[in-house]
């Protein structure tokens, strides 16, 4: 009698692609993070000319970091979470594709170094963000859960902040593309310092091996946000510096007294614990960074990248990373070997990136290039290693 072949062995595997949000977009933003950083290199460290005359190269690339690579992140988050949150399906399939295809336009047609097909990828980009909010309110405002809100303001003011950085790129705005971009940065901060609060402390809890109760204030949650908006503020629109300062000290030390009450030592053993720890760490030394330089003693990118290169990077890192893994159907007790090294590439490239130049200044051009190049190291890891979880069905057999 002939042996029965088993039918996952003579079909190919469905493409899962645009069954949940985190699949396409934490794919998306991982690949956009190494190909716009080689841009970035081969621009910024050996004087290859970017083919984008609209927009100065700095601004390209700060762009691309917050409004391309981190929103696809939050993308992917929150029309992952909003659906745990609510119990509402959010977008699938097709529709899931097409805010794929949008972001996607918003970031290649610059590249062709055109003006209309610059103004068209603008209109993609606000089309875009407009798009996300209405794909993470429609489920919240289904089910009445209002607190979810606050998101989808953080989500509207990064639209205003966006469109804020293309009125400078069409010269409307005088100051408009650095009022843009650094809003989106610290309105990210406030995104992540929500999310934070929410998943940190449930995942430390049930991710390390001891029984632990870690401590939470409501008064700092509270307060720290006001004083980030305060420092925003200060910082972006008013530039009085001793303002800065003020406020920088004091988020250092409502957020170190936050990650305290998180600290158990059991996170040392999990990677994917460590490295969001580490993560929201590098945020308290951006915050001493911007405090201390008051004096101007260092270059004010060198705070800046504590938090967009160390902070962001590290904490989204590390957070796709295990919401990929929890999403498939796969043990987030036993993580991919390879994201440790991942990790730790990341890690050493904050080091290299924000630490060495205040006391190596005269190597900053090389200092730069190896930052780029451990960036590219740690996300190609991640890509190659996840690229198939992205694309392939549960392992469980569960939808999503």
């Amino acid at each position: 009698m002939q042996q029965s072949i088993p039918l996952s062995t003579t079909c190919p595997k469905k493409l899962a692609l645009f069954e949940l949000g985190f699949r396409p977009f934490f794919l998306l933003a991982s690949l956009l993070a190494v190909i716009s950083t080689v841009i970035w290199m081969a621009n910024y460290t050996f004087g290859w000319v970017l083919p984008v005359s609209e927009v100065t190269p700095i601004a390209w690339h700060g762009h691309e970091m917050v409004f391309g690579y981190t929103l696809a992140i939050i993308a992917g988050f929150l029309l992952t979470a909003v659906k745990n949150w609510t119990g509402v399906q959010t977008i699938k399939g097709v529709p899931l594709a097409l805010l794929a295809l949008i972001w996607l336009l918003a970031r290649g047609l610059p590249l062709f170094n055109s003006p209309i097909l610059f103004q068209w990828a603008a209109a993609c980009d606000v089309l875009f963000l407009l798009g996300l909010m209405l794909a993470v309110f429609h489920p919240v405002a289904k089910v009445r859960q209002w607190r979810q809100l606050v998101i989808v303001f953080i989500l509207a003011i990064l639209l205003a902040a966006n469109v804020l950085y293309y009125l400078g790129v069409f010269h409307i705005v005088n100051q408009g593309i650095s009022w843009g971009l650094f809003t989106g940065v610290y309105f990210i901060m406030a995104l992540i310092f929500t999310i934070s609060r929410r998943v940190m402390p449930f995942f430390i809890e049930r991710g390390v091996d001891e029984d632990v109760q870690l401590k939470n204030s409501t008064l700092i949650d509270k307060s720290s946000l006001l004083l980030l908006v305060g420092l925003w503020l200060v910082d972006v629109f008013f530039k009085q510096a001793l303002l800065i300062a003020l406020f920088s000290l004091g988020l250092a030390i409502m957020h170190s007294i936050r990650l305290k009450g998180w600290y158990t030592k059991g996170i040392w053993q999990k990677p994917l614990l460590w490295v969001l720890f580490l993560g929201y760490s590098l945020f308290i030394v951006g915050f001493i960074l911007k405090a201390i330089n008051f004096f101007s003693l260092y270059s004010p990118s060198i705070p800046l990248h504590a938090f967009t290169y160390g902070g962001i990077g590290l904490m989204t890192l590390g957070m796709i990373s295990r919401v990929s893994l929890g999403h498939t159907g796969r043990d987030i007790n036993d993580p991919p070997k390879v994201l440790k090294w991942a990790f730790l590439s990341l890690f050493l490239g904050t080091i290299v990136r924000v630490i060495l130049p205040i006391f190596l200044p005269a190597a900053y051009l090389h200092l730069i290039g190896l930052a780029q190049l451990l960036w590219i190291i740690a996300f190609g890891l991640f890509i190659a290693r996840y690229f198939m979880i992205f694309v392939r069905p549960r392992t469980d057999g569960q939808p999503g």
